[in-house]
């Protein structure tokens, strides 16, 4: 889709909002990812409990499929108030506000109990509302579990990575993770990569297991292997424009619907992954493959030290991860 057609989609569904404004408001939420993905279904329980929540006062009308843009575009669109809501990453919002960058480290969480622990608490809530001078706040995270590399070929060591193109989000911190791996990174929007997996643009990419069948990798990539170096949510975002244009109640019912999506999305996470991999084992021919994660963890440990060298906020937020660890 051309920017021009976004443009007119923007304006029209804008104006549409406007003149159903003595009804309700209704907000506008743009993803890159499927209608029958876990994502989207999380959103829309949102979107649905939001205008329950509010008597239908408050409405949320989802965009999937990266029609509005993908998610920098989106982000940026968020940014400038052209747009109110949009669903991304804390790979790819480290380039709106740093300090997610904390979040994107590989192998800093420990376990799911602990990425939790920290998205629940204290330090992800600062996380969320530290964005405001930024143009935008989080309202929630959405769980996509472990990130793990897939290609034509098992990868059980780092040394399997020399030399291999390895698709990233437009990460610093997923492109740097790449390098020390000894891999070749390399940018490309979530649209276009089933088809530089089918053509050999990149020899392979890193994702959760959802990718193989929401996004049907797994016809061009038979090879799953579970080094999960990154735990990175998904987080949805809203601008300060739309944010200011609510009423208290409208605030108090959004962050209700927010929290209980996110509820909702870690209850069904593991049933989804266990769902995925069967489907992708059955029905496209793709191996899981079970890896030693020390060579890994050991190969990107310079990454702490350097993203805390960054700025102190940083380095703070990272501390006070590891603390919580124990």
């Amino acid at each position: 889709m051309t920017k021009t057609l976004r443009t007119l989609i923007l304006a029209g569904t804008a104006l549409a909002a406007l003149g159903s404004a003595a009804d309700a408001k209704t907000l506008r939420l743009s993803h890159n990812n499927p209608p029958d993905h876990p994502l989207h279904i999380a959103m829309q329980l949102m979107a649905d409990r939001a205008e329950e929540l509010t008597d239908g006062d408050l409405k949320i009308r989802i965009y999937p499929n990266g029609q509005l843009g993908n998610q920098r575009e989106s982000m940026e669109l968020v940014q400038n108030c052209s747009l109110d809501m949009a669903k991304s990453n804390t790979s790819e919002l480290e380039a709106f506000y740093p300090e997610y960058a904390a979040f994107n480290l590989p192998f800093l969480f420990e376990s799911e109990e602990h990425f939790w622990s920290i998205i629940n608490g204290d330090i992800g809530a600062e996380v969320l509302t530290g964005s405001v001078d930024n143009g935008f706040r989080g309202i929630s995270y959405l769980t996509e579990g472990a990130r793990s590399f897939y290609a034509s070929k098992p990868i059980n060591s780092p040394a399997d990575l020399q030399g291999m193109k390895i698709r990233v989000q437009p990460s610093p911190s997923a492109i740097r993770m790449v390098e020390l791996l000894g891999g070749n990174p390399t940018p490309i929007a979530w649209g276009e990569l089933y088809s530089a997996l089918q053509q050999g643009v990149v020899d392979g990419a890193e994702n959760n297991p959802t990718a193989l069948t929401t996004g049907r990798h797994g016809e061009v990539a038979k090879f799953f292997s579970l080094d999960e170096h990154t735990m990175v949510p998904s987080v949805v975002v809203i601008s300060n424009c739309a944010w200011d244009g609510l009423s208290d109640d409208e605030k108090a019912a959004l962050d209700t619907a927010a929290k209980e999506s996110m509820s909702f999305q870690r209850d069904q996470w593991q049933g989804i992954v266990d769902e995925t991999f069967a489907q992708a084992e059955a029905d496209m021919g793709v191996t899981v493959v079970e890896v030693d994660k020390a060579p890994f963890i050991e190969a990107v440990a310079p990454m702490i030290e350097e993203t805390a060298a960054t700025s102190p906020e940083i380095a703070d937020l990272i501390s006070r991860i590891q603390a919580a660890a124990n």
